[in-house]
């Protein structure tokens, strides 16, 4: 028995001569089949490098694990989930820990990611910041001294293309998102720092004026949750206008898209198509930043969920697609495995995995449609 060596792309192995010409076929495809990743795929095919990014979260606790070998076959666009935020890095005044973001500074390096920083001044608050106690001078130097530090310790970092300066700052009728009482709640405590003559929360300039000072060489990013409320946008657009009056850069607006089974109704869409449309006439990057489905019933139709799944990311995929010539945009998976969830809005998250790091099958859907749409 003798063999003879074949090269395909980048993929070298060896068959047996006597092989049928059938066999082999299938043998190649087999093997490339088992090579594509999102990666590759948006890398080989008319995807503009500079205009359309895909790319997935990581928590610390998964750096050195599986979920790391996942996320580096697929991806190189990484968003680092917590570990760059007020909460974490700069909870209360004469307290500092960096070892957690320096860490996936460093992994970004390694391995050649590109990175967006979730650090932003945003209900993702410490206790301290969140304690009825606090005054607004004592927030406004905790949020000054925390924002200030990080823009500076990311400016220079080759690997981070983006940041996320503010979050959630709007509730879905159009008003601002504010403090609650105690500390145990999802609230914006930053608000209590007072509200400017024009009527908008000075925390959001100022979180502007220092990204513009000390990170200038950072997209800088207006990130926002919920659906597609039209009072809600039309508040974050006037915000986002009212900041490049004032003479700050604004790079780009994320929509965080945690999406529910009964999401993206042809009104969303024709309202996400507008919010598109109208970011990228105002020289805007559109971002989708926290993709993943929650689901609050009790599963007992699996298929069924991921068949919902399938059609939910294929209508955004392709939304962004149909933009991308128009002005960059961006998907970020948030998270990578289905997980359990903390509210009565997501008692299941759906993601790319299942809990046994398998694929869950809107993998499949989304590589295939990716390549279907690039031809």
């Amino acid at each position: 028995m003798y063999y003879t060596t074949i090269l395909k792309g980048p993929i070298i192995f060896k068959v047996m001569k006597n092989i049928s010409p059938l066999l082999l076929i299938l043998l190649c495809s087999q093997v490339l089949l088992c090579q594509e990743n999102i990666k590759s795929i948006v890398q080989s095919t008319d995807y503009a490098s500079d205009s359309f990014f895909i790319g997935a979260s990581l928590n610390h606790f998964q750096l050195n694990t599986n979920i790391e070998d996942l996320f580096l076959k697929e991806f190189n666009y990484l968003t680092p989930a917590n570990a760059f935020k007020q909460t974490r890095i700069h909870p209360k005044p004469n307290v500092w820990k960096w070892d957690r973001s320096q860490s996936f500074i460093d992994f970004a390096n390694e391995h050649n990611l590109t990175v967006r920083i979730h650090g932003p001044m945003s209900p993702q608050a410490s206790k301290w910041a969140k304690n009825d106690a606090r005054t607004p001078k004592e927030l406004k130097d905790n949020m000054e001294e925390y924002f200030t530090a990080l823009c500076k310790r990311v400016n220079n970092e080759s690997c981070v293309r983006w940041m996320d300066v503010v979050n959630e700052t709007v509730l879905r009728d159009g008003s601002w998102f504010r403090e609650k009482p105690g500390d145990d709640k999802w609230e914006n405590p930053w608000t209590q720092i007072g509200i400017n003559s024009d009527g908008f929360p000075e925390y959001i300039p100022r979180a502007f004026e220092i990204a513009n000072e000390y990170a200038p060489n950072i997209k800088l990013v207006y990130n926002h949750n919920g659906g597609m409320e039209k009072a809600m946008w039309e508040k974050v657009m006037e915000t986002v206008l009212y900041i490049k009056s004032k003479g700050l850069r604004v790079d780009a607006i994320g929509w965080q898209a945690h999406l529910r089974t009964n999401s993206l109704s042809e009104k969303d869409l024709k309202y996400l198509d507008y919010l598109i449309d109208w970011t990228h006439q105002h020289k805007l990057e559109f971002h989708i930043t926290e993709l993943n489905l929650w689901v609050k019933e009790e599963i007992t139709d699996l298929d069924s969920i991921h068949k919902i799944q399938n059609e939910l990311y294929t209508k955004l995929i392709n939304k962004l697609i149909s933009k991308k010539d128009n002005g960059i945009v961006a998907l970020n998976f948030w998270g990578l495995k289905t997980r359990s969830g903390q509210s009565k809005q997501n008692k299941t998250i759906f993601s790319l995995f299942n809990e046994a790091n398998e694929p869950n099958p809107v993998m499949k859907k989304i590589t295939g449609y990716l390549k279907v749409i690039s031809n």
